[in-house]
């Protein structure tokens, strides 16, 4: 939170919502409890999707992993599960999510780098080689290449013997923020689009408990948004996502149930668990209203968060500690239904082992010694924090009222609007840290010189080689035909209307990499290239 160096004695949000120094009834005086509140687990969701919140079960600790072979990440998932993970969550690097192979040129230096890198089958083999797929929840973040590693992950299931119905889990497929403000796109965004509602259709008839879509504010929040713009810009794709497949004939209440959505955590506590109430008011409200759904399911903002990775320090690294703490339990008492508690050494490099136990171990203890989870949304009520829910939602609706009269978010992207609103509001937080106006600790602030004793997580520079070994030696074991024949099967559905992913399947069984995949569709979807 921003302080007005005019009047020391104001206080302004980064969305510009003004925050006065007390709060009581008056400011609630016109406020409809029944419209604006509810009750937990009923409409319009305000105080949490479920009556009793996390008396019955905690939300589902999904540590995020994923760095260097498939070997590598499986090991650091088996320690999380064993150190008591409920559920997994996958980093892929940016090969992987950019539809490139290990050994084609573009990805020369950053093999494994920020996640695991998966070229075929055989990598996915390892990567979930003794691990419960039936039992154990696994999120995958990857968008572009969503398809591709959805269905090597089935593919992998059904050899170990597990039901497709018996597989959960999500993969976040949100493009449009790419490009947004993440920039791991490939095609254009609607022949992209159509590989979402192609998702969406064939886990309708497929993967019937497989999340399609983790609808992601996070790396809008990242890219520097405010909490108001990370809601209004994420709720705006979402809309686009439902329009996208309505289009394509999917009935509503037939693939929204399944919509999930992914938020930021940042550090002013009451604006986070204000904005995560706004956002669930709000998506029931457009889909009751707008799209007519009547499926109560489908009304839920169901929704993992992710403490903020950019909030991390490098300077005092430990001090992220608290950070991650006071960002869990925002989350928590925003009612979450999964989380992610970033290690402390983020900002220096990967996770070690150590960063990742003591983020298990802070989501456990907020868990089991806070008493947070004892009733559902314990802030309900709160003069400030309705107040601050209600500003909250108005600034958003009046940015969905803006992209609406653009032609909606996918115009909006294409226009550049998003984009430019998320770098304006970057440039002013930059500058607020640098003239000292907002005070980060340690960095501009109760600063010590003192070299910090954290360990860098080391990357192994024979990884590179060892990857790209695998993926000649996938080329040549493997029948070329049957790759060659279930490729040109790809490209036709490409070229035609037919779902993409049952063609993709067929190739990806017969060893067909994820490049060769890409390859194909870049081929015959072209190439983005930003709006500037």
């Amino acid at each position: 939170m921003a302080t007005d160096s005019r009047d020391p004695t104001s206080r302004r949000l980064d969305s510009g919502i003004d925050v006065r120094a007390v709060y009581g009834p008056e400011d609630l005086e016109t406020w409809d409890p029944q419209a604006k509140l509810g009750v937990p687990g009923g409409y319009p969701y305000t105080r949490g999707i479920y009556p009793t919140m996390y008396r019955g079960r905690p939300w589902t600790i999904r540590q995020y992993s994923g760095f260097g072979t498939a070997e590598a990440t499986n090991e650091r998932w088996k320690l999380l599960l064993a150190g008591g993970g409920t559920g997994l969550s996958c980093a892929f690097d940016l090969p992987t999510q950019m539809g490139y192979d290990s050994d084609h040129p573009r990805s020369a230096g950053e093999v494994g780098k920020v996640g695991v890198a998966i070229d075929s089958l055989d990598d996915m083999r390892l990567l979930l080689a003794g691990l419960p797929l039936d039992r154990v929840t696994t999120s995958m973040t990857i968008n572009s290449t969503a398809a591709i590693l959805l269905l090597l992950y089935q593919l992998v299931a059904e050899e170990q013997g597990v039901p497709a119905s018996k597989l959960g889990g999500t993969i976040q497929n949100d493009i449009l923020k790419e490009y947004v403000a993440r920039g791991t796109y490939i095609y254009p965004p609607r022949p992209s689009m159509r590989l979402v509602t192609d998702i969406f259709s064939y886990c309708n008839e497929h993967l019937p408990a497989w999340n399609t879509i983790s609808i992601s504010g996070y790396h809008i929040r990242e890219a520097g948004s405010t909490a108001v713009q990370e809601i209004a810009f994420t709720i705006a794709n979402g809309i686009a996502y439902v329009e996208a497949a309505l289009a394509a004939g999917l009935a509503v209440d037939d693939f929204a149930p399944r919509l999930s959505f992914f938020w930021n955590a940042h550090n002013n506590f009451f604006e986070e668990v204000a904005k995560f109430r706004a956002a669930r008011r709000m998506w029931a409200t457009i889909m009751t209203e707008r799209f007519d759904a009547k499926d109560d399911k489908s009304k839920l903002l169901r929704f993992h968060t992710q403490t903020g990775g950019s909030t991390l320090t490098a300077q005092q690294p430990e001090n992220n500690i608290v950070r991650v703490t006071l960002q869990s339990l925002a989350a928590v008492m925003g009612g979450t239904q999964s989380l992610h508690a970033n290690g402390f050494d983020e900002a220096l490099g990967l996770p070690t082992a150590k960063a990742a136990t003591i983020a298990l171990r802070t989501q456990q203890i907020v868990a089991n010694e806070s008493g947070v989870v004892d009733t559902a949304d314990p802030l309900g009520g709160s003069y400030y924090v309705e107040s601050l829910t209600d500003q909250i939602e108005a600034a958003a609706w009046t940015y969905l009222d803006k992209i609406d009269s653009m032609g909606g978010a996918v115009a909006a992207i294409e226009a550049g609007f998003m984009q430019d609103e998320i770098e304006q509001a970057a440039y002013a937080y930059a500058k607020s840290v640098d003239s000292g106006e907002r005070l980060i600790v340690g960095v501009n602030g109760f600063i010590d010189d003192t070299p910090s004793q954290a360990e860098v997580f080391p990357i192994d520079p024979k990884l590179e080689g060892q990857q790209v070994a695998r993926v000649a030696r996938t080329r040549a074991e493997r029948d070329q035909a049957a790759v060659d024949s279930a490729l040109a099967a790809v490209r036709g559905a490409a070229r035609g209307t037919a779902n993409l992913l049952i063609p993709m399947k067929e190739a990806l069984k017969a060893r067909a990499t994820l490049g060769e995949v890409s390859d194909v569709l870049r081929d015959e979807f072209g190439l983005y290239q930003p709006v500037r």
